[in-house]
């Protein structure tokens, strides 16, 4: 591995710092949760911003919008970006999902009219995959979609759809053929979120957010049009989708070992000298640190291999795993370490701003976004080691055949 910057990385690191420096924000600004909306018009305005520069999607070739840049620049702007207080980022699922998924299997004339408005934070995508009883299984989807003339008839529920209640258009994975397995009998199609035949239930999370929506079809009518790719062949452009969901999820944020340590050195432990004292906790302490260091380490493997122009593997399943485990763990320790103080969760009040009841709240919800741990450790098993996969009865059986529980 080089941690190091090639002397082109470094040249264009420097232009970023410089166009940062006089564009980004030098302060955070005072708006509401991006759940609520309160800061959309902020984050529109500095994706126009980026894209003006070719700063929205570097990868993206100069016809779509992009300069044709490497991912290795891409990375390098993040990191950079990163240092500044800039709005929230509710483009991420379309710009690293929906629309590349859009730009591979859509005509011409589709792709024309949305990835340059998507590209400019004009219109914002949601993903319409999971169903609520089909988990992590995204091809168990029972959301039905009949065909009728040259239209199809959807019918059916999803949920766990991040943004749904904020987004424009958005990609969804229906059942077109019962008589098929599971996964030779989907098709994917864009659909219009604001079509009346859709509603969107925000879901009230135990954070007092609403990040997360149900969503359901009532005889939406779309055209064969906005199908994207062939009849029943919706898993092949499934998994477009959900190799770039498993990059743009990525690992946890949130407080870490840093934050959790200097708090311990503060609070007072059960005989009155500061909690840091304390055996137990500094053994938890020593191997959160070493957790932390080997996904930093994880990550500049991926890093190596993006600037020698190498495509990352399914290692990349390593960091959410690890760091969505560590981070609910983190979290859970502090509170109890803060001991009645840790029931507050005012910012005002609370130490280091309430971050440590932030990622207790949302850790749990990034264990299954992007993937279970359980669907991520099958991925490591087969993918990374080599182990045998999982035997899997249902593989050839027709899915109108398969049992429901009822």
């Amino acid at each position: 591995m080089d941690f190091n910057d090639t002397p082109e990385e470094a040249a264009y690191r420097a232009q970023v710092r410089a166009w940062l420096d006089e564009n980004a924000p030098k302060k955070a600004l005072d708006l509401t949760d991006m759940e609520g909306g309160g800061s959309m018009a902020a984050s529109k305005a500095w994706q126009a911003k980026k894209a003006a520069a070719g700063y929205a999607q570097i990868t993206w070739p100069k016809e779509w919008g992009g300069p044709g840049g490497t991912p290795i620049q891409q990375v390098i702007f993040n990191q950079e970006e990163a240092a500044y207080p800039i709005p929230p980022n509710p483009f991420q699922i379309g710009l690293g999902m929906c629309v590349p998924t859009v730009m591979t299997f859509a005509d011409e004339d589709t792709k024309k009219r949305f990835v340059g408005p998507a590209l400019r934070g004009e219109e914002i995508w949601c993903q319409l995959f999971s169903e609520p009883s089909g988990g992590s299984d995204v091809a168990a989807a029972r959301t039905r979609a009949v065909r009728d003339g040259d239209d199809w008839v959807i019918n059916g529920q999803k949920v766990w759809t991040t943004g749904a209640q904020f987004s424009d258009f958005g990609i969804v994975v229906v059942r077109t053929n019962p008589d098929a397995p599971k996964h030779k009998g989907l098709t994917m199609f864009w659909v219009d979120m604001k079509d009346p035949g859709i509603e969107v239930r925000p879901i009230h999370q135990m954070s007092g957010g609403s990040g997360f929506n149900e969503v359901f079809f009532t005889d939406v009518r779309v055209k064969d049009s906005q199908r994207l790719g062939a009849v029943d062949d919706g898993w092949r452009v499934s998994l477009v989708t959900l190799m770039n969901e498993r990059l743009a999820v990525g690992g946890a944020t949130g407080a870490g070992w840093s934050q959790f340590l200097e708090a311990a050195r503060t609070v007072p432990g059960l005989d009155g000298a500061p909690a840091l004292k304390d055996q137990a906790l500094r053994e938890k302490l020593a191997d959160w640190y070493v957790q932390a260091e080997g996904l930093k380490h994880t990550r500049n493997r991926t890093l190596t291999a993006l600037s020698k122009g190498a495509t990352p593997g399914p290692e990349s399943s390593i960091g959410k795993i690890v760091s969505a485990v560590q981070m609910q763990e983190l979290a859970h320790t502090a509170i109890e370490m803060l001991d009645q103080y840790g029931i507050i969760n005012d910012p005002e009040l609370a130490p280091l701003k309430s971050a440590f009841h932030g990622s207790w709240m949302m850790a749990p919800g990034l264990r299954i976004a992007g993937g279970t741990d359980e669907i991520l450790k099958n991925i490591i098993a087969e993918r990374v080691l080599g182990l045998p996969g999982d035997i899997r009865v249902d593989k050839d059986v027709p899915f109108k055949d398969m049992p429901t529980g009822r």
